[in-house]
Parts: structure tokens; C-alpha cells; sequence
């Protein structure tokens, strides 16, 4: 993982966590927070991780409890392989490939996290994300301003968090950290929003952030 892309992730978990006026953070505060966050999403990764296992494990000895007790096994001599048998009904194999997906998904995710403990004790990750936050805390009146112009009426208030976190965090790089090209900021703005928002989150921040570019005549 790219450490601005790490970066715009633990900026997210970062924002997520406010829980007073953005004012009266300080920069130490913002990475006690972000360390704090890093460390539970450690834990839970270990966790997940161990949960994962835990379920593979599972499908694999009901995969061998299938085979041994298949009729063409159980009439084999008392310490003899057993050979392979035809799948169960397809139904059944599905719902253990969907389960096996769940469990995939899981510990990719659970690795992701795992890289963010990494990478957050690397300068550029660490110096960046809370570059944002204190950019944000400075503008965050103007890029606030930006959401609720372009937001085709919906009150800000009533945004979904995430989506308005995203948004935060897009157009105060886009507009006053100004270290990345437009493209990747607004690409990776989107993904966030389709890895960790709602189904039709990614096209709502596309959208207003097409707008924040097109107004204030940004290119790159």
C-alpha cells in the first residue's frame, strides 16, 4: 500500500473519531488518536485473523468428515486412504465457497489493517495524515462550505458521516495541501467510499468533487 493511500485511510479513521469542535484539537492530539486507533485495529486484526483460521479449519474437516463417511470409504479396509469422492450437492458447496469468500475477505482486510500499524510509524504516513486533519482544522469552515454548495440541497448536518469524512478530507487536500495530483486524490476518494460507505456513496463524492475541481479551476 502507497503511503499517501495509507495516509488518506488513517486520515478517515482519524476523522471518524472526533468527537468535540475540530477547534479544540491540538497536532498531539490528533496523533494520540490516530495511534490509539492504529492499535485497536491491530487487535481486531489479530482477531480476525485467528477467526479466519478458525473458519477454514472448519469447512476443511467437514470437507474430510464428508469423504470418510462417503459409502465407497466406509466399506474400505481399516487404515486405508480414502479416495477422493464426487462434491456434495452444488447448493451445499456454495454456501461453503461463500462462506470461504467471507472468510477471505476478512483477512485481506485484516492485513490491511495489519500494514496501517506498520506504516504508521513511517514519517510520510504519520506526517501526512495529520497534515490533513490540522489543514482541515484551520479551513474547516470554507471546505464545509464547499460540501454543503454542491450537495444539491441536503443539509450537511444530515449527510452520512463517512461520505462528509471523505469529502473533508478530499477537498482539504485538493485546495489547501495541494500535494497530489487531482486525479489520485479524487480516484482514492472514491474507493474509500465504495470500500467503506453505502452503494451509492462513490458517485455522490465523484460528483461533488467534480464540482469543487470545475468551481475553483483546479487541474492536474
Amino acid at each position: 500500500m502507497q503511503a499517501r493511500r495509507a495516509a488518506r485511510e488513517l486520515a478517515l479513521i482519524l476523522f471518524s473519531q472526533f468527537d468535540k469542535e475540530i477547534t479544540h484539537y491540538s497536532r498531539k492530539d490528533f496523533e494520540d488518536i490516530m495511534l490509539k486507533s492504529v492499535r485497536i485495529l491491530s487487535n481486531s486484526a489479530s482477531e480476525e485473523l485467528k477467526l479466519t483460521v478458525g473458519s477454514l479449519i472448519d469447512i476443511k474437516d467437514s470437507l474430510d468428515t464428508y469423504e470418510a463417511e462417503h459409502e465407497s470409504n466406509l466399506s474400505r479396509p481399516m487404515g486405508a486412504k480414502n479416495k477422493p469422492v464426487k462434491i456434495p450437492m452444488t447448493d451445499e458447496m456454495i454456501s461453503k465457497v461463500d462462506t470461504m469468500l467471507d472468510v477471505a475477505e476478512k483477512a485481506i482486510l485484516a492485513l490491511e489493517i495489519a500494514e496501517f500499524a506498520t506504516l504508521e510509524n513511517q514519517s510520510e504516513v504519520k506526517n501526512y495524515t495529520v497534515e490533513i486533519a490540522e489543514q482541515f482544522k484551520i479551513n474547516h469552515k470554507s471546505v464545509d462550505e464547499e460540501i454543503q454548495k454542491y450537495s444539491n440541497g441536503w443539509d450537511i448536518s444530515r449527510l452520512v458521516k463517512i461520505d462528509k469524512d471523505i469529502l473533508r478530507i478530499a477537498i482539504t487536500e485538493l485546495l489547501y495541501t495541494k500535494d497530489a495530483p487531482v486525479k489520485v486524490v479524487v480516484d482514492e476518494a472514491v474507493e474509500l467510499a465504495k470500500k467503506y460507505s453505502t452503494e451509492d456513496s462513490s458517485s455522490f463524492v465523484n460528483g461533488i468533487l467534480a464540482k469543487v475541481i470545475v468551481e475553483n479551476g483546479l487541474k492536474g
